[in-house]
């Protein structure tokens, strides 16, 4: 069978296709690069916004275009959410709700019988590029979520958390690392609290990636700023553990993460911060901002800016607010215009962009370690472009005409330019 497959969304998401790529691949079944190639057609949907889930019913009619002859498999939080909008306006031939994801490569597999697939006169392209690059690797070891963020609607349509047990994950890892992965990034919807379902935790976890595989780097991705135990961040001591965290803050002002129901402080965001960057100097904070929350006052808006002034913030995603229909936020009194969102939302980018290339001039002249990936773009003078990405999560650029892909190596970071961020020498 020859299969197809995208996601929108979070990287969570991108774990699971990889996934589900590595199954269909070893059960002898062929993942194409084009939807017209495919006799079924998966997307892994997104919902976190209301405009996530319009994105979701156009790529899903783009691929029904494309190829009207497929199968269209559709998974993820959009499809769990609104099934119903997905088989008839959409076409729409199988839905695999959230709590089926660990089982979708089998129910697609029972569902459609090779034997009878249409038989496509196109010969299939190259595999996707994630299977070809193979530098990093997501590794899903948590779903679901037990807070109730007021603007969230991804932990309703996840369901309640579960945490993989400890040796499936240091058996898929070493897997990973018989593939050819030097890295790989840990992820899950509520990270921070893996374990709380069958009596471990991320620590332990962590720990035992440690002890018990030889994966050269170990990535954390998106964790909530709270859970961390007092010693967590001695966990970075190992040189193999990558000093970088994407922490959502998602406002700077105390009164708004009250609205919003986090579970964290200003006050206690900048501890664990400082918790951070006293185990490692360059430790790399991103994070996650949402602009015009419903009642957010030019004082609050200030107090947002005050916080990320005071924040090293290494690089921030931005989101302006937007409704999203079974979330307690859209209850909530006094939404702010659409002009005056689009407003503090253009004073955050020029905001960001400037803390993420002063972060970056700060490290100009160190040495540190790049994984090299992907093919080497070649530029006008016949030279190669290799990208990377540091220990703490910076992309950098070095021109080689020796091969780099898939190489740990170390390299002074010599440069920056606008066009490229950070240039680097390979020593």
């Amino acid at each position: 069978m020859r299969i197809y497959m995208d996601f929108l969304g979070c990287r969570l998401n991108e774990a699971e296709q990889a996934s589900w790529h590595r199954q269909f691949s070893h059960r002898g079944h062929t993942v194409v690069n084009r939807p017209e190639d495919a006799q079924v057609m998966a997307l892994n949907t997104c919902a976190v916004t209301a405009e996530a889930g319009r994105k979701s019913r156009r790529a899903l009619r783009r691929l029904s275009k494309v190829n009207p002859q497929a199968k269209l498999v559709a998974t993820g939080c959009y499809a769990t959410l609104e099934p119903q909008k997905l088989i008839g306006d959409v076409g729409v031939d199988l839905i695999v709700p959230n709590g089926d994801k660990d089982q979708m490569v089998g129910q697609i597999l029972t569902a459609y019988d090779d034997g009878d697939m249409p038989q496509l006169s196109t010969v299939p392209s190259a595999q996707p590029a994630f299977a070809q690059t193979r530098t990093r690797a997501f590794v899903k070891v948590q779903d679901g979520c037990r807070n109730r963020c007021s603007f969230c609607i991804v932990t309703v349509a996840r369901g309640a958390e579960r945490s993989r047990k400890i040796a499936d994950v240091v058996a898929e890892v070493n897997h990973l690392v018989d593939l050819g992965y030097k890295e790989v990034v840990i992820t899950g919807v509520h990270l921070g609290g893996y374990g709380s379902d069958i009596n471990t935790s991320l620590d332990r976890l962590l720990s035992a990636l440690l002890e018990k595989t030889t994966v050269p780097r170990i990535r954390l991705g998106s964790i909530e700023p709270w859970n961390f135990s007092h010693d967590f961040f001695s966990l970075f001591s190992s040189p193999r553990f990558c000093p970088h965290l994407h922490l959502p803050l998602q406002s700077g002002s105390d009164t708004i993460l009250k609205r919003m129901i986090r579970r964290c402080t200003v006050q206690g965001y900048r501890e664990i911060v400082d918790s951070a960057l006293a185990a490692d100097p360059s430790f790399h904070i991103s994070t996650d901002i949402i602009v015009g929350f419903p009642g957010e006052t030019e004082k609050e808006f200030a107090e947002t800016l005050n916080t990320i002034d005071q924040i090293p913030f290494g690089d921030m995603h931005l989101f302006r607010y937007s409704p999203r229909q079974g979330t307690a936020a859209t209850r909530l009194p006094n939404h702010v215009s659409t002009d005056v969102k689009r407003h503090r939302n253009k004073i955050l980018h020029e905001v960001a962009a400037k803390k993420k290339k002063d972060f970056q001039h700060r490290l100009v002249g160190e040495v540190t370690s790049v994984l090299w990936e992907r093919d080497a773009e070649r530029l006008e003078d016949g030279s190669l472009l290799w990208r990377g990405y540091t220990d703490n999560y910076i992309k950098v650029h070095t021109i080689s005409d020796v091969s780099l892909f898939n190489q740990i190596t170390q390299a002074k970071l010599v440069s920056w330019n606008s066009e490229h961020g950070l240039f680097a020498e390979v020593l």
